[in-house]
């Protein structure tokens, strides 16, 4: 006599794995993340109490005391800032750029980079400050 039972596979989908390597990751980007923000050292100028902190999926360009272009902490000119933010803004239409100016940089050094960023087309262009305590 043959035996007429068939023996049933047992399918499913194991979630350890996947749980693993999602905690992995997640994990990852909590530790990498906060690494992103860096920048040079600013002193922001006080704007009373409603201040444009900056977003965080925004281009942050810093101009320091002694009027130097960066973009992190990538020191580069103008033109380049510029060109770099275009390139950028290729990849997202919708960019958001925040400038932060030390409140000792030259006023000029500051607007002639915003000037060149809304001239290039860039319609989303802010100022970084601190709030008055």
């Amino acid at each position: 006599m043959r035996n007429n039972r068939r023996r049933g596979n047992i399918v499913g989908i194991s979630l350890t794995p996947m749980i693993d390597v999602m905690t992995v990751l997640l994990a990852v980007f909590m530790v990498t993340t906060p690494m992103m923000t860096n920048g040079i050292d600013l002193e922001l100028p006080n704007a009373g109490h409603s201040a444009m902190t900056g977003h965080d999926h925004a281009i942050q360009i810093s101009v320091d005391a002694s009027g130097n272009y960066y973009v992190g902490e990538m020191r580069l000119t103008r033109d380049d800032v510029i060109k770099r933010a275009v390139a950028m803004r290729g990849e997202n239409p919708d960019l958001t750029i925040m400038i932060s100016g030390d409140r000792r940089a030259d006023y000029g050094a500051v607007m002639s980079v915003m000037g060149g960023l809304k001239d290039a087309g860039f319609q989303k262009v802010g100022l970084r400050t601190k709030l008055d305590k």
